[in-house]
């Protein structure tokens, strides 16, 4: 299903901001996200990610 861009919720990277909406440049925002709530933890969400490739490619590497 697509998501509706206009009326997601979004990470503003620069600000750190919750953004509803496009509202600033797509360099500066992480998501979509269905709610305000999830946009607020996109850095935690972003960090656990970025952990678990990093232990998948230090996994294959051996």
């Amino acid at each position: 299903m697509a998501v509706d861009k206009e009326h997601a919720f979004w990470y503003n990277m620069r600000t750190g901001e919750v953004e509803h909406g496009l509202q600033s440049t797509s360099l500066d925002r992480v998501g979509p996200f269905a709610t305000r709530d999830e946009a607020a933890h996109a850095m935690e969400k972003l960090r656990a990610k970025s952990a678990k490739w990093s232990e998948d490619d230090a996994r294959d590497a051996r």
